[in-house]
């Protein structure tokens, strides 16, 4: 029996090697069984480019009908947030999306949204295990739809029109038009096109679209917005001399961005300059907070500290903003991985609106990224941040992990440890502000370690220091 476990994001497997239609069949009929108590009345289903996601989606769309649910069935491949806002408008109390992201293409999987149209928290996800597993040992465990009473009950539709809409209120898109800015998106053969490039082009952009056609191969690369997969982006940003460079992961819900001199902008870097976007150029918010993970820069807690903005911070893992996300007075909520969203818009990571909000803010200030960076910088101070993932047999990153949680160093890179955060593996916090976080991985023999300094030699010493305990 295949052991299905959904992780950060949902469950993941290799397409005919676990991920199949018997455990796809299996997943939802565990997902139904989850749902039935509270009486659903509607789940929205979407899938993303890859292969056979849209022959996933349907079964699983028959599965749900013939447990009586009804079932909203997206009529193409769909970004992630896209089906989180139909959840929303539709009143759905599930959201089921076939996708594996930025995975590699040999990967799908199932992404699971209970009411609040946030990622399923860990406690929901680990009753849809235990459901997996009662299931797997029982028999005529899978309701199948054949009947056509069943089938009455899946509603093909198109989810752009209503999101779109919303789009346009939440982003000065007038300001995009006035500016007359030149960008490139990149799809990254993913579900962004038709969202982020049309949304473009209708503020008269000059615009060069990459890669906005079917590949369910994605031309042999993981369809994530890294460096090494977006060389083509970057170089035309360069030669043509464009404003912006945008590019979204495989279910757009995490963003790219590349500067008119060919830089990539990191994501720690992209929300906090929306973060300080934001707040100036939106109406004032009664007690305005913003939220970030664990892993996340703390240079939004510089600009917070100044502004008068709350800073709450979560565990990785973007379910943990749902509560904060829901209220309008959050300005942001962020992620080092490349996933923000705002308040009052959905409590799940929205990279086609990441995008389009950059856009924005270059065009409101005639700026290139890069001298907006320059001022922030000037104003809160440099924060200088890097991300190792340390390989390891399991058995190392088992002891390296109970060392750090359970027999916390005093001290570490010639300094003291003032405090260590154990919420989410173990976060060194020093004296001069720097921190390190360490996190092991839940699928690999990884221990992926987090590094911030306001010096770039600091930074290095954290660095150095990881490796040297890591070798002991």
């Amino acid at each position: 029996m295949t052991n299905i476990k959904f992780g950060t994001s949902g469950w993941r497997a290799i397409i005919s090697d676990e991920f199949t239609f018997s455990n796809v069949r299996l997943v939802t009929q565990a997902i139904a069984n989850y749902l039935k108590p509270q009486s659903p009345t509607k789940v929205v289903v979407g899938y993303d480019t890859r292969f056979l996601s849209k022959e996933f989606a349907l079964e699983c769309a028959k599965t749900l009908a013939a447990n009586g649910i009804k079932v909203l069935l997206s009529e193409r491949d769909v970004p992630t947030p896209v089906i989180s806002y139909q959840m929303l408008k539709n009143k759905a109390q599930g959201g089921i999306n076939f996708t594996a992201s930025h995975n590699p293409p040999e990967y799908n999987g199932i992404k699971f949204s209970p009411q609040t149209a946030a990622p399923a928290p860990p406690e929901v996800t680990k009753k849809i295990e235990e459901e997996i597993r009662r299931l797997q040992s029982a028999e005529n465990k899978v309701q199948t739809a054949e009947g056509e009473a069943s089938i009455k009950n899946i509603t093909r539709f198109n989810p752009a029109p209503a999101y779109l809409s919303r789009i346009k209120q939440l982003v000065k898109l007038d300001a995009i038009k006035k500016a007359k800015l030149k960008i490139a998106v990149d799809c990254m053969y993913g579900t962004a096109r038709g969202y982020l490039d049309n949304t473009l082009k209708s503020t008269g952009c000059k615009m060069k679209v990459l890669h906005d056609w079917l590949n369910p191969c994605f031309d042999g690369k993981r369809p994530e917005p890294a460096r090494e997969n977006i060389e083509e982006l970057i170089a035309l940003v360069k030669k043509d001399k464009l404003n912006l460079g945008l590019a979204c992961d495989g279910d757009a819900d995490r963003f790219g961005i590349v500067d008119s001199d060919g830089t990539i902008i990191t994501p720690n870097q992209v929300i906090s300059l929306l973060l300080y976007h934001l707040f100036k150029t939106r109406p004032v918010r009664k007690n305005p907070i913003a939220a970030r993970t664990v892993a996340t820069t703390h240079m939004i807690d510089a600009i917070c500290g100044k502004l008068g903005i709350k800073v709450y911070e979560t565990p990785v893992g973007f379910k943990y903003f749902a509560d904060y996300l829901k209220n309008d007075n959050c300005i942001i909520a962020g992620e080092e991985s490349g996933g923000l969203s705002i308040g009052g818009h959905l409590p799940e990571k929205d990279g086609v609106l990441a995008c389009l909000l950059m856009a924005e803010m270059i065009a409101i200030n005639k700026k290139p990224v890069k001298k907006l960076l320059g001022s922030l910088y000037e104003e809160f101070g440099h924060f200088y941040f890097e991300r190792i993932d340390l390989r390891m047999q399991p058995r190392q990153k088992d002891e390296l992990m109970d060392m750090m949680i359970n027999k916390t160093p005093p001290t570490f890179a010639n300094q003291q440890v003032l405090s260590a955060d154990k919420r989410d593996g173990c976060k060194l916090l020093f004296k001069d502000s720097s921190w390190a976080l360490f996190r092991a991985s839940g699928t690999e023999p990884i221990v992926r370690c987090y590094f911030e300094a306001n010096t770039t030699k600091r930074l290095k010493e954290l660095i150095a220091a990881a490796k040297v305990l890591v070798k002991g």
